[in-house]
């Protein structure tokens, strides 16, 4: 596995994206701190839409590297959940540009999935990860539903046999405002 990462990285630090498997559905990815390549994944999937995008860690700590102050329930709510889970946070910081809404959010999920964060301790930085789908397309669930639109417009396609044991579905997905009050989106 060491060597796909090792590939994985080089390329996303080339500016590069790649299709990789996440602990929820295969996803499309970048450096999460270069706007030219955040731009290659909207044209690639033909969406500008900010909030379809969010950005995968390795650890819980290295949350409070790309948001200027993060409400302690949402450090218990990471430690506590079984499940993947998605939080949006105000002020995001430390990523590409285009990659934070008007309001200022950053959606971040710590990965429960080995190869996902092997490649971000590597890279040192925030990975991408959107739906390697079309905007408007169905979300698909297995390598195997990827199109191959997605498939050719990326740089590197990880191999499947990393794909572990994905839920096989998005993550659930939590607004948490600075004074702790949250909101359950999916």
């Amino acid at each position: 596995m060491q060597e796909e990462v090792n590939k994985a990285v080089e390329v996303l630090r080339r500016g590069g994206i790649i299709l990789y498997p996440t602990d929820t559905v295969w996803g499309i990815g970048c450096d999460a701190t270069n706007s030219e390549a955040v731009e290659r994944i909207y044209k690639l999937k033909g969406s500008v839409n900010k909030k379809g995008m969010i950005v995968l860690l390795d650890t819980p700590a290295a949350v409070g590297r790309y948001i200027r102050r993060v409400p302690e329930v949402a450090y218990d709510l990471m430690e506590l959940t079984d499940k993947p889970l998605t939080l949006i946070l105000d002020g995001g910081v430390g990523v590409a540009e285009n990659l934070i809404p008007e309001e200022g959010s950053l959606a971040v999920r710590v990965s429960d999935h080995d190869f996902c964060r092997r490649v971000v301790g590597r890279l040192g930085r925030p990975l991408v990860s959107t739906s390697a789908n079309f905007s408007g397309e169905a979300t698909p669930t297995t390598f195997k539903e990827i199109v191959e639109g997605i498939k050719e417009g990326v740089d590197m396609v990880i191999n499947p046999k990393f794909e572990g044991k994905p839920t096989r579905k998005a993550s659930s997905i939590m607004i948490i405002k600075e004074d702790g009050e949250f909101k359950i989106l999916r």
